[in-house]
């Protein structure tokens, strides 16, 4: 099994498009007002917003980006003029996080995990 891709609801795709690409996804699809897909730098699976009228309730969704030059890519985005909620720092699960918030308030956390990510020290022995 392979993930495709994730697809995450926005208000507003005329807001949202751009604020991805300024992320640094190429957009690949986008047939009409209520849907568009991004390629991301690396990797195969491919990421898309659809439009909808009223957004999930509680604390939205979490989507997690993986970078092996987190530091230098959110220095990036910081002069690009995006804010973040957290600057990179190490977590005690062993991975180095930085958050933002994208324009309708899903959770975007840039990481560097490594090794770790798949096999932390404290990965199942029966996987």
């Amino acid at each position: 099994m392979n993930l495709n891709q994730i697809t995450i609801p926005s208000l507003d795709l005329s807001k949202s498009i751009p604020f991805y690409q300024k992320l640094g996804l190429q957009l690949i699809v986008h047939t009409h007002a209520a849907y568009a897909r991004f390629e991301l730098p690396e990797g195969d699976a491919t990421f898309s917003i659809h439009q909808v009228e009223k957004l999930p309730q509680g604390e939205g969704i979490y989507i997690y980006f993986e970078l092996k030059n987190l530091d230098e890519y959110v220095a990036k985005l910081v002069k690009k003029g995006i804010k973040l909620e957290e600057l990179p720092n190490d977590k005690s699960w062993l991975w180095r996080e930085a958050r933002l918030k994208d324009l309708d308030g899903n959770q975007l956390i840039l990481f560097h995990a490594g090794k770790n990510r798949k096999n932390p020290p404290w990965r199942h022995k029966d996987s």
